[in-house]
């Protein structure tokens, strides 16, 4: 007979058993039929392989289909939470960022609006003589100065004052042909005529002449007139010398009335007009401002200077104003458009040289979206471009971060600045590919050089006006630079340092304080120094020297042709002050 003890594990075990074959029951249930349909396979493949679009943090603009290294700083990419390409309704040109990215690369956007575009010019010039009032004396006969009654140049002298007085035994010699010529008077009229007109070319009066008949003996000596009342600039004889006929004797000019000529570049231009009213103030008379009106522009833009001639006529009685003054003239102009015009910020433009570009936001889109519009630019109005075409009212343009759309735009294949039809474009890092291609590149980068050696040189001088020339003249070249010569992490280089070229020359030509200028060069010359050993220029030497006590000791850098050092940051009281730090040899 089984214990009670038997029963009950006989009972477990049968209960346990029920339990496994219940499992197996509902395994057999659930897993039974069927695997999965074709169609089910692909759905899931689909989800699995869904991309995910890479991206830099510090550069948004940078897209991958796959993790790796960012080819502008070397980061690690991060995924892209939300893909650009999901977003319905964008069609194949249109770029569209997350809300996130468009936030990391600082974009902001304007509506357009209709303005009167308006400028103040600021250009600088000199003061210089009336070129109508300049007499230039020279001798008319050979001989011998026998006086001088101007001793110093810089004289005043009045209308007809005796000048010098010519010993010329020709003179001589002439008079006594005319005294023979009388007896023949009546009988042969040409010989008397003719020695008349002999005198008068030698620059005898009529009176001189008929005063000479009369006394029937010849002048010794002929006194030298001055033609008009002014200044005597410049003496070029001295007494007892002996002159040639022709030989340049003394230079007379007028200073009562004198012209300003100011220097316009050929962006200024659009906005001079004949009959504009300037004003103009000079160092010598501080607090002092001078007004008058543009009476003439110059037809020719000067080949080195890149500049035009502007002159305002001036009157100048009490003799204040002196020739070789420098000026800073101030126009105030609206005459570039006619009424209202539709009007941008410069920032919201990309000039590659031969096209500008800007991104209109599309609108009725829930992300932002933006597409690529090339317009054609009218005048500069200060800090803002007229559009002549491609805008209309109303339209929205980003106006910050557009260099980074269009960097987004390149590497998408979508049509952007440097690539207007669309489509890949090659962007490798390894290193920058200065081929054949290019040479056109270094031939333009060569100009803002050379320009940028003239305004080093003027910093060496301290000369303040004409760093501003020099500057206009570096603005110029850097204006005739092609970007789009430049492919790739090529033009992102450029592009990375073209903003801080610009803004420098702006500041050293806009400021009226040579230290700031100072400032604004030191700038300029980290990021030229980098343009230049990144692709280079056509040829010559460059030295890259360094300055330790500039800025209180902060040290700046700058570039020069010659290994001599003359500092621009101190020019004549520390000439000397500097080293080398590296040289490049194209």
């Amino acid at each position: 007979m089984k214990t009670k003890f038997e029963i009950i594990r006989k009972n477990l075990i049968w209960i346990a058993a029920g339990l496994v074959i219940g499992l197996l029951a509902g395994w057999g249930f659930f897993h039974s039929g069927e695997k999965p349909s074709k169609e089910t396979e692909e759905g899931l493949e689909h989800i699995e392989a869904e991309p995910t679009i890479w991206t830099c943090s510090m550069h948004p603009q940078i897209r991958q289909d796959k993790p790796g290294k960012c080819p502008i700083c070397g980061m690690d990419l991060i995924p892209l939470s939300t893909l650009e390409s999901s977003h319905a309704g964008v069609t194949p040109d249109e770029l569209t960022m997350s809300e996130s990215a468009a936030k990391l690369a600082e974009i902001q956007t304007i509506r357009i609006v209709q303005g009167t575009p308006v400028r103040d010019l600021v250009l600088q010039g000199k003061v210089e003589p009336d070129e109508r009032n300049i007499a230039e004396l020279t001798a008319r006969f050979g001989g011998r100065m026998e006086k001088l009654f101007v001793n110093y140049t810089g004289q005043n002298v009045s209308r007809g004052q005796k000048l010098a007085t010519i010993y010329s035994p020709d003179l001589i010699t002439a008079q006594k042909e005319l005294l023979e010529a009388i007896a023949y008077r009546e009988t042969r009229p040409a010989l008397y005529t003719a020695a008349r007109t002999k005198l008068k070319l030698w620059d005898l009066s009529d009176e001189q002449i008929s005063d000479i008949e009369e006394k029937g003996e010849p002048l010794v000596n002929f006194d030298v007139l001055s033609p008009i009342s002014g200044t005597v600039m410049m003496r070029h004889i001295a007494l007892g010398d002996y002159v040639k006929e022709g030989s340049a004797l003394f230079q007379v000019i007028n200073l009562t009335k004198i012209w300003v000529m100011l220097d316009a570049y050929e962006s200024d231009l659009p906005w001079i007009r004949q009959g504009d009213h300037a004003s103009f103030t000079v160092q010598s008379l501080p607090g002092e401002s001078f007004s008058g009106r543009v009476a003439y522009i110059d037809p020719f833009i000067n080949d080195r200077t890149r500049v035009s001639k502007v002159r305002i006529e001036m009157d100048n009685p009490r003799l204040r104003l002196k020739p070789g003054m420098f000026v800073n003239g101030r126009l105030h102009s609206a005459i570039a458009g006619d009424g209202k015009q539709i009007l941008v910020p410069q920032s919201a433009v990309l000039w590659t040289g031969k096209r500008a570009v800007v991104y209109v936001r599309v609108p009725d889109r829930t992300s932002p979206t933006f597409q690529y519009r090339e317009v054609i630019l009218g005048p500069e109005a200060g800090n803002f471009y007229v559009i002549s075409e491609g805008l209309k009212e109303g339209e929205e343009i980003a106006v910050n971060g557009v260099f980074r759309i269009d960097a987004a735009a390149q590497l998408t294949g979508l049509p952007s600045m440097m690539n207007p039809e669309g489509g890949s474009m090659s962007a490798g890092h390894d290193h920058m590919s200065m081929d054949n291609e290019n040479d056109a590149f270094r031939q333009q980068l060569q100009a803002v050089y050379n320009a940028y050696l003239h305004m080093k040189d003027a910093f060496v001088a301290s000369d303040a006006e004409q760093v501003a020339r020099n500057a206009g003249e570096v603005k110029s070249a850097l204006q005739g630079v092609e970007m789009e010569l430049l492919k790739g992490d090529a033009h992102l280089k450029w592009m990375s340092q073209l903003d801080t070229l610009r803004s420098a020359t702006d500041k050293i030509s806009g400021s009226s304080d040579i230290e700031e200028k100072r400032s604004a060069f030191a700038d300029f010359n980290i990021a030229f120094h980098s343009t230049l050993k990144t692709f280079g220029i056509e040829h010559g030497t460059v030295y890259y020297q360094y300055c330790p006590m500039a800025f209180g000791e902060k040290g700046a850098y700058w570039l020069s042709s010659v290994r001599e050092i003359r500092n621009p940051y101190f020019g004549e009281a520390m000439m000397s002050c500097g080293e080398t730090r590296e040289t490049m040899n194209f």
